[in-house]
């Protein structure tokens, strides 16, 4: 709250995903903050740029690596408001991936419009 008005301060949040979803605990920790700013319902986004495209890649196989598939929750981002997902194409064209590999819709930004949505926040918090 703004003391002096007692309005409520809404801040632009981006997290800003930039590692494999497994072997680190980053993405989890990524996808748990983000959870908790839009329960304070702050307006956040999500970007994913180099090994973080991965992160919403359909028909994730986790069992050899005896972790959990926690990608089926970027579905449930919906539910939480959270709606703006963007993807850097250069990550992805790099990767061989396109939209329909992803698990759920994004925004697919070149690297101008990925500065442009960086610069329009207040907070970035780099995974």
């Amino acid at each position: 709250m703004d003391e002096m008005t007692g309005d409520e301060v809404i801040k632009k949040f981006l997290y800003l995903n930039r590692k494999a979803p497994y072997g680190s605990i980053y993405a989890l920790e990524s996808l748990e903050v983000v959870l908790i700013g839009a329960a304070f319902d702050q307006d956040v986004s999500l970007a994913f740029i180099d090994d973080g495209v991965y992160q919403l890649k359909k028909n994730q196989e986790t069992k050899a690596i005896g972790m959990k598939n926690f990608s089926p929750t970027y579905r449930a981002l919906e539910g939480y408001d959270v709606e703006k997902l963007y993807v850097d194409k250069a990550s992805m064209d790099a990767r061989g991936l396109t939209e329909e590999d992803l698990i759920v819709p994004v925004e697919i930004l070149d690297e101008a419009q990925m500065v442009e949505l960086m610069a329009q926040q207040d907070v970035i918090l780099s995974f």
